[in-house]
């Protein structure tokens, strides 16, 4: 009796339905797989996790990039930095005026090193979110001089290359926003010219809609090598196919990263392939390393958002990426043979056509993978029994490797990355009893690793008592421990022209609005500290540059940021270069709470004191008494803050805080 035939007769006796799939690449093979990807930017995504000591630094990098080891990722995409609020902070440019440059600001040049220092092979990405305000002439829209641009971007590349021996392999437009295929064409012109003509543009990391223009301008479409959409559902259009270039999910995912984030995961990696045709699918974000309460909280990939405690978690997501990332490599090729499987779920068949086959395997179901966006149609999937008939150069094998997850939604007991005992292959047949929400990967790849390390520390919340005068020759980072701008740029500066107690400060350094991305105050601020925080005294040293118009805040109880920073309301103390002082209860200063003569002006030195206890406030001036009582009803907690009155220089030193 035939092996299938057997089969068949068990599963009749055992009262199971099963249903057969052939894996065979004699018909050919499908798209180039493109890898799987994080995506550190868009923005600040990454902030915190540049402060965490080591070892526990070094070993979140791994559990991302080492390959065999964790999520093991073939790209890494980070923002081209444009002094702008991009979700859940702003990331310096390297260019904040037209006569400077930069190439040591932020934290994307350190981790695109640390990510190639784990695996030579990862792909590297650059796109902007926003641009310096130079870029714009004063408006906001990058493209009045698509050749300025271009060298603009084409700078950052360079100094990719010059200052951290990093190899940028794609660049994109400007992430969701309005695409010009002038623009487009120049940026390729200009990449020819210097040389880079193996990097790949991608475009236009919004919709679907460059496609319909890329079939009818020819220029346009030699321009693009990749068509980059963002959370396609895993479905494509027509015209994208009909291009012929690659089709990537180049942002994808943006779901907390809780099980049902790991069940949306799990499922958009395969059927992103397979209702799609999607060769790559990049996750924002990398990794959730931003105060929790900012936008899209807890979004990444794994969390390390306490870096004073060195706590970090390494969340399912990991080892859903895992099931792909260490047992393929960009340059394999889906087999044809990849589809739905019958009661729900799919499977994808990928070879290096050299011998290697793994089959990846997942029965999520609807309520359990949702993804934040878009809104996922109704499916069932149930238990079910499935035959894979192995043909081809594969009919030979005899044995697989089986690594296994099961997101347990009812004993709430994950298996995650487990490895099995090898199955038996029996004339090229071997069979899975498949129950709901699993992953299988079925693979002739050996290497697969689950990596751990000891546990790390436990959380803890930010200390109630913090202070930093700012004193560091050479910094590693530009920014300054822990805060996490939310608009404009504070970074770490040397004062010539203060040699005593100044000599070392915090500046805020942009001095025009950028062309943005979201929408971002008409003040500076940077926010620090622990969001539930209630009753604080926060001081520091501030000197406003700007005469007459000039002016800086110290704040509490600051309750938003990121792209809802323009609605931040708080306890906002500012001091002015001519002469006054207000304290208002949002950043816009619509709301008063007190006012009046302060002495205060530009080039001069003065230390805030802010304290807030119930619902009053009270503020010092250089140690003495300027306000007092003024009642705060809302909002009842928040962050501390710094910041400025518009887009100005000024400098913040030995900031304190002491929370109760």
């Amino acid at each position: 009796m035939h092996t299938n035939n057997l089969l068949f007769v068990i599963f009749y006796i055992l009262g199971c339905s099963a249903e057969f799939y052939v894996i065979d690449d004699r018909i050919g093979f499908g798209r180039e797989f493109d890898g799987i990807g994080g995506l550190s930017g868009g923005g600040a995504t990454s902030r915190l996790l540049v402060n965490y000591e080591e070892p526990y630094r070094s070993q979140i990098l791994d559990f991302l990039f080492k390959p065999n080891f964790g999520a093991s990722l073939h790209i890494l995409k980070v923002e081209i930095g444009g002094d702008a609020q991009t979700t859940d902070g702003t990331e310096p440019s390297h260019m904040h005026s037209k006569d400077e440059g930069n190439f040591f600001r932020g934290y994307e040049w350190w981790l695109m090193k640390e990510a190639k220092k784990r695996n030579p092979n990862i792909k590297l990405i650059g796109l902007p979110w926003a641009f310096p305000g130079w870029i714009g002439y004063g408006t906001q829209w990058p493209y009045f001089f698509p050749n300025v641009t271009a060298d603009y971007v084409v700078t950052w590349i360079h100094g990719a290359k010059q200052h951290h021996n990093l190899d940028i392999d794609y660049v994109g437009i400007w992430n969701e926003k309005q695409y010009d295929p002038v623009y487009i064409k120049v940026l390729r012109d200009t990449l020819d010219r210097v040389g880079y003509t193996n990097i790949g543009i991608i475009a236009a990391d919004g919709d679907w809609s460059i496609a319909s223009p890329m079939l009818e301008d020819p220029y346009l479409n030699d321009a693009v090598e990749v068509i980059g959409v963002h959370y396609p559902g895993t479905k494509t259009v027509k015209e994208a196919l009909l291009t012929e270039k690659k089709l990537w999910s180049s942002e994808d995912y943006s779901t907390f990263n809780d099980d049902i984030g790991a069940g949306c995961w799990a499922r958009i990696l395969n059927q992103n392939y397979v209702n799609g045709r999607i060769t790559s699918t990049i996750s924002w974000n990398l990794i959730a390393s931003y105060y929790e309460n900012l936008s899209f909280g807890g979004d990444g990939l794994m969390t390390a958002d306490e870096p004073w405690s060195g706590h970090y978690v390494v969340e399912s997501p990991i080892w859903m990426t895992a099931h792909t990332t260490q047992f393929t490599q960009p340059g394999w090729f889906y087999l044809q043979t990849v589809g739905n499987l019958t009661h729900g779920g799919s499977y994808v068949a990928l070879t290096d056509r050299k011998g290697n086959l793994t089959i990846v395997i997942e029965t999520m179901t609807h309520d359990h993978s949702q993804c934040i966006r878009p809104p996922l149609p109704h499916f069932d999937v149930s238990p079910q029994i499935a035959i894979f008939q192995l043909k081809g150069s594969f009919a030979h094998l005899t044995d697989l490797e089986v690594w296994y997850s099961k997101l347990d939604f009812e004993t709430k007991k994950d298996t995650l990355f487990q490895r099995s005992s090898p199955i038996k292959v029996h004339d090229g047949l071997f069979s899975l009893k498949l129950d709901v929400d699993e992953v299988y990967t079925i693979t002739t790849v050996s290497t697969g690793q689950k990596g751990s390390y000891p546990e790390p520390p436990k959380s803890n919340p930010f200390p109630k008592s913090y202070s930093d005068d700012f004193t560091v020759d050479k910094p590693p980072f530009s920014e300054a421990p822990y805060f996490a701008d939310q608009t404009g740029v504070f970074e770490y500066f040397r004062n010539s022209t203060d040699n005593g107690s100044h000599a070392f400060t915090l500046r805020q350094v942009v001095t025009e609005r950028p062309v943005t991305w979201a929408k971002d105050a008409d003040q500076t601020i940077s926010v620090i500290g622990d969001y539930s925080w209630t009753d604080l005294n926060v001081s520091c040293d501030i000197l406003i540059e700007t005469p007459v118009t000039g002016g800086a805040f110290l704040a509490a109880r600051v309750d938003q940021g990121g792209e809802s920073v323009r609605k931040a309301k708080g306890v906002f103390y500012w001091i002015y270069a001519n002469g006054t002082y207000k304290v208002t209860n949002d950043i816009g200063g619509q709301r008063v709470l007190a006012e009046g003569q302060s002495g205060t002006r530009e080039g001069v030195w003065y230390t805030l004191t802010l304290s807030v206890k119930g619902y009053f406030a009270t503020g010092m001036l250089n140690g003495y008494p300027l306000w007092k009582n003024a009642a705060v009803l809302e909002p009842k907690n928040g962050w501390a803050a710094l910041g400025t009155l518009s887009f100005e220089y000024a400098q913040f030193d030995n900031f304190k805080v002491n929370a109760q």
